[in-house]
């Protein structure tokens, strides 16, 4: 090894130098920058619905009616949830394809709410409870429920959109995460097998098994990478309203007695943490955040169980 004194070096010589060293400690550490914790951004206004489309009884308004219908649907609504989660997997693909850096999650909302509409279907989360937007967007921390606003989405961002349809009566939920741009490895993996997690757990539905074998998947696939899946927010029945009534646990627990049947209709949806499993609620009441900072990813698919396993209803 030789070694230069610098002070020996011309103006030149040194920026070469110096340019070296950084390339030699970008090999070695990775990019420098890290992104900074998301805050609030502005919101736009809420984007107009056609009134030739159906809204669901609870839009904007106080209460919402749910949580009382059978978990067991009849063929006819089924076949009108494949229509719902055709178009909501359609909203998905669309806003997906527009996730990079510079774009901001607003125009994420304004894509799904525009496929949505042209295809007759209302959002099912505008004016649920209050929700102002038409999807959630929900970013690196963000575990859920994030409000599309102002935000900037900024290279090596993970950003999940969650879109759910209503046409006809009944709803189609899906979401997915998407990678922005160079994303680094620990976070692509995390959604990779978050993504596969999902996968194992559907394939994991069969008639007369415990409802529970959705969460033994879930948390057996997470564990080995040491991940922690959430707790607090779970998948959900579905159909003629949102939410139904019927909790679809992500974890494993062995105490629940629900039985999988043919005809029943539900979500699942991990989310799916790279540190631990405290959480807050940002100000706005919905965005929920890990407390650690450490980044979430999460999947979902509605569907329906068959004779032999589960159909996926919100796909293309």
């Amino acid at each position: 090894m030789v070694l230069i004194g610098v002070d020996s070096l011309s103006m030149a010589e040194k920026l070469a130098f110096s340019s070296a060293e950084s390339d030699v400690l970008l090999a070695i550490l990775g990019p420098m920058s890290v992104r900074t914790a998301l805050r609030p951004g502005e919101l736009s206004p809420t984007l107009p619905v056609p009134k030739s489309i159906a809204r669901p009884e609870y839009a904007w308004r106080p209460t919402v009616a749910e949580g009382s219908e059978p978990w067991v649907q009849t063929p006819e609504v089924i076949e009108k949830m494949r229509v719902a989660g055709r178009i909501a997997a359609g909203a998905l693909a669309e806003a997906g394809k527009a996730v990079a850096p510079g774009v901001t999650t607003d125009e994420l909302d304004r894509i799904a709410h525009e496929y949505m509409v042209d295809h007759g279907a209302y959002p099912s989360t505008l004016g649920y409870k209050g929700f102002p937007k038409s999807c959630c967007t929900s970013l690196n921390e963000v575990i859920c429920h994030g409000i599309p606003d102002s935000t900037v989405i900024e290279d090596g961002d993970i950003v999940n959109i969650d879109v759910t349809a209503y046409i006809d009566g009944v709803h189609g939920d899906t979401n997915a995460t998407f990678l922005a741009g160079d994303v680094s490895e620990e976070h692509r993996l995390l959604v990779e097998r978050t993504h596969e997690a999902t996968m194992r757990a559907i394939k994991a539905v069969k008639p007369g098994r415990a409802l529970s074998v959705v969460g033994r998947v879930i948390e057996a696939y997470a564990n080995r990478f040491g991940y922690n899946v959430v707790r607090d927010f779970t998948g959900h029945g579905i159909g003629t309203t949102f939410h139904n009534g019927l909790v679809v646990l992500h974890y494993d627990q062995p105490s629940v007695e629900t039985v999988i049947e043919p005809g029943m209709t539900f979500t699942i949806e991990p989310m799916i943490n790279l540190g631990g499993l405290d959480y807050e609620i940002w100000d706005d009441g919905w965005t929920v955040a890990t407390k650690d900072r450490k980044w979430t990813a999460q999947f979902e698919h509605t569907l329906v169980v068959t004779d032999t396993g589960a159909e996926i209803l919100t796909q293309l």
